[in-house]
């Protein structure tokens, strides 16, 4: 086994890492949860309450046009949560993991 066939099994098995995938999981698994449960809700209300995005709210404007650009003004907030919590939290871990292991 090369230095760094050892290095990475070393990494692979450590607790922290095993920590690390576990929080990226689920918080990837959270946050895909979330935008499903809207659009499948939105799938829900077009299938069994039509009317209800039929409302007028302008004379050539329904109240579903603003809810579909919601769904994806909500679906880039969640990718920004993401990206955010990604760079601030997890590559932090990640860089802090890796110095560990490499110093040893």
């Amino acid at each position: 086994m090369s230095v760094n066939e050892s290095k990475a099994a070393e990494i692979v098995n450590s607790e922290k890492f095993k920590k690390l995938v576990s929080k990226r999981v689920n918080f990837s698994i959270s946050l895909t949860v979330l935008m499903l449960s809207v659009y499948f809700g939105f799938i829900l209300v077009i299938a069994f309450s039509k009317e209800l995005l039929s409302v007028k709210i302008g004379e050539h404007l329904t109240i579903g046009i603003p809810i579909g650009i919601g769904m994806i003004l909500f679906a880039w907030i969640l990718t920004g949560v993401y990206t955010q919590w990604a760079n601030k939290t997890y590559d932090k871990s990640v860089r802090e993991l890796r110095n560990q292991i490499l110093q040893k």
